[in-house]
């Protein structure tokens, strides 16, 4: 068994590092090769170019790949790994596409994992592990209220005017805040299709208390399903949302109004070029993951239960927050497919809590702070 990483972006690095220097065989894949010789060089050799036949001729039965390409590129990638029998890893969401290929991943005993980033990934094993206590509680009823909120983001740590720096694409932010959003607020679905405009304000358990901007990310409602809280109550509130700085719509209301008026696609590179010239983050700069998972239930009006996840990184000698978090939680994805830890087929993050127990004490370890909150008890 290989393990075939294809990108070694920023966000990759990390956890790519890790697997090689824990002594997995891995075989490191890029266009161009420069970029992953400064990645990995230092630790191996077996580094090549992105190469569509020789990927092919390389790639065995059993053999793990690792997508950290563009999302465009997953699927296809996925479907030449059933071809050849080989199982697929990668940390971007879920597709229609992807959901396809799992009778013949079943099939073949393969294992197809998405979704094992930070967001989509880490949130979604705090959210199992706060509804799986909630279950276990004496207080669980399906007659009680129940309030889902998950919010993240990626953010300066030494904030600026424009309230928002680029460690990834801009294309890819920009494409993100024209994607329609789905979520419940007071119990009745709410559909925009400008994210901002159901914006709200914050206030995170952190130390201090801080205050951001959240907008709802993408379509919330299927992961009522895939976290088994449909029918478990009354559901007044479920939501995904992106986390920015306080102050970020104001600073981004001109970009916005452009997004409103569907710009082409040629405008979509244009202002991305713009904004990646005028607000990158420096190599040396340092930046912050903030997130969120929180689960509420109420009776009589009041709340009977209230737990949440925090987690607040900040880049440091280790590197970025960022790519910490999403590349090692992409690692523990790897170990558990080449563990056979996970069942065959397609799939997103582990609901089985000595997955997501064990995935959950090994991140914490690259955030500064990552703990439960019990708001009616203390920390735990």
């Amino acid at each position: 068994m290989r393990i075939h990483w294809c990108g070694t972006g920023l966000s990759s690095r990390p956890g790519l590092r890790r697997l090689i220097e824990d002594g997995h065989p891995v075989t490191v894949w890029n266009l161009p090769v420069d970029p992953a010789r400064e990645a990995v060089g230092d630790l191996t050799d077996d580094i090549h170019p992105m190469q569509p036949e020789r990927f092919a001729a390389a790639l065995k039965p059993g053999d793990i790949v690792v997508s950290m390409l563009p999302a465009a590129l997953h699927e296809p990638l996925a479907r030449q790994c059933v071809e050849q029998g080989a199982h697929f890893v990668c940390s971007s969401y879920m597709t229609d596409a992807l959901r396809g290929l799992n009778a013949a991943a079943l099939e073949k005993g393969l294992r197809i994992v998405c979704e094992v980033g930070l967001d989509p990934g880490i949130d979604h094993l705090m959210a199992h592990d706060l509804i799986a206590a909630y279950r276990a509680a004496p207080v669980y009823s399906r007659d009680n209220r129940l309030v889902f909120r998950s919010y993240c983001g990626g953010v300066p740590a030494i904030p600026n005017a424009f309230r928002y720096k680029f460690s990834w694409s801009p294309l890819g932010v920009l494409r993100a805040l024209m994607a329609p959003a789905r979520s419940i607020r007071a119990g009745v679905e709410l559909s925009v299709a400008h994210p901002w405009d159901a914006l709200r304000q914050v206030t995170l358990p952190l130390t201090p208390p801080e205050s951001f901007e959240v907008y709802p990310n993408r379509d919330s409602l299927p992961y009522l399903d895939s976290y088994g809280l449909r029918g478990a109550g009354e559901i007044r509130e479920f939501e995904r949302g992106t986390l920015r700085l306080t102050g970020w719509a104001e600073a981004w209301a001109e970009i916005l109004e452009e997004l409103r008026a569907n710009p082409s696609d040629a405008r979509l590179q244009e202002l991305a070029g713009q904004l990646w010239q005028l607000y990158p983050l420096g190599p040396d700069e340092p930046d912050r993951v903030v997130m969120q998972v929180e689960l509420i239930a109420e009776a009589g009006g009041r709340p009977v239960w209230h737990r949440s996840w925090v987690l607040d990184a900040r880049g440091d000698l280790r590197g970025s927050a960022m790519a910490r978090l999403v590349s090692g939680t992409v690692a523990l994805a790897v170990e558990a497919v080449a563990e056979r830890a996970l069942p065959a087929g397609v799939q997103g993050a582990p609901s089985d809590p000595r997955l997501y127990l064990r995935w959950l004490d090994r991140l914490g370890s690259q955030a500064q702070v990552m703990r439960r909150v019990d708001h009616l008890q203390g920390v735990r």
